[in-house]
């Protein structure tokens, strides 16, 4: 009988990493997740179990801390790949707070990288991002595109992760790859896992859910003035489910060796953008309810039109997004309801 694959998940009590999670159990892994909760809650792991009718290993740790991080892994170091999402990633307040950024989303990686190379965990998974591209000159955005200057401390902390990533394992000969999303959103079929920000968002699904369930009066729409169908700015929004079943995928590709070098890059979204308007009427249209908003000014360095091209990862890792906009804007309102019916 063949051992269970053994995946360490660190920010796995996050909306992604909890997805992730999900999606790593129904294949019959065995997930061990790695969490400091500074933006998120040790409740999220009872509802990974109660969609999954199985068992986390869940270690409450602070990646900065590298007494703590080799503890870990001195009693847990025996993983067939490592998932990393432990990031602070809030654009806005890396502007404001920006060495906040650098030394929480930088030092967690190097001490993750230090004790997989002394215990030989061969496999990482990093959550990179779209905005390592800073304002593209045209799309669909390839994995060729220049990395331009970052827009934001965060934007840049996922640029120096990446080549933190490199340099490491250019020298150890270990496998790597990153995943630059584009805008998951939407939530967990069952209604009992979703998005949770704790902070403001900034992210148009959780606007747009938070504004009809009444946690805010009204929400903005930031210009309706772009050279698109209707004005408003596109994006490309894709169900955090397809994501997390990326990351699986990826576990595979180099489990596989299909990777061609030590550290391989994709692009993940649905290749197809939608605009500000068609997500907020298709949300109205298939959840029954009428969204507030207001017509307000562009924002500084928002561009028209941003959306992915995806090949890559349909070549290379046999993945393509399968869900569509009225279902993402489904299960995002059923979650955002779950969460008023828990006073959450």
């Amino acid at each position: 009988m063949n051992k269970k694959k053994r995946i360490l998940v660190t920010g796995g009590t996050g909306y992604i990493g909890s997805h992730t999670a999900i999606e790593l159990l129904k294949q019959d892994f065995e997930v061990v997740i790695m969490d400091n909760l500074s933006n998120s809650f040790d409740w999220i792991v009872n509802q990974i179990e109660e969609i999954s009718k199985k068992k986390v290993d869940f270690h409450k740790i602070d990646m900065r801390d590298d007494r703590q991080m080799d503890s870990f892994f001195k009693q847990n170091h025996q993983f067939d790949g490592v998932i990393h999402f432990a990031a602070l990633k809030s654009v806005g307040e890396s502007v404001q707070i920006p060495n906040l950024y650098y030394h929480n989303n930088l030092v967690s990686l190097i001490h993750l990288l230090d004790n997989m190379q002394n215990h030989q965990i061969d496999n990482l998974i990093f959550s990179s991002s779209c905005t390592v591209y800073g304002e593209p000159d045209r799309v669909p955005i390839t994995e060729e595109f220049p990395i331009k200057k970052a827009e934001s401390p965060y934007g840049n902390t996922k640029q120096i992760s990446e080549e933190i990533i490199q340099d490491n394992f250019n020298l150890s000969g270990m496998n790597a790859v990153s995943l630059r999303y584009f805008n998951p959103v939407g939530a967990h079929e069952s209604g009992l896992l979703g998005e949770l920000p704790l902070q403001k968002p900034e992210s148009l699904m959780p606007v747009i859910t938070q504004t009809c369930i009444g946690k805010r009066d009204q929400m903005m729409v930031h210009g309706n003035d772009y050279d698109t169908a209707d004005g408003s700015a596109i994006r490309d929004y894709f169900h955090v489910t397809d994501l997390a079943l990326a990351h699986v995928k990826a576990l595979e590709f180099l489990w596989n060796k299909n990777n061609k070098s030590n550290f391989s890059i994709f692009n993940l979204g649905s290749e197809k953008g939608y605009s500000v308007f068609e997500v907020i009427h298709t949300f109205e249209e298939v959840n029954g309810v009428k969204v507030n908003y207001e017509l307000g000014p562009r924002r500084k360095g928002d561009v028209s039109v941003v959306f992915a091209d995806s090949s890559k990862a349909l070549k290379d890792l046999g993945w393509k997004t399968s869900i569509n906009l009225p279902e993402m804007t489904r299960s995002a309102w059923k979650w955002e309801k779950y969460l008023k019916s828990k006073s959450l």
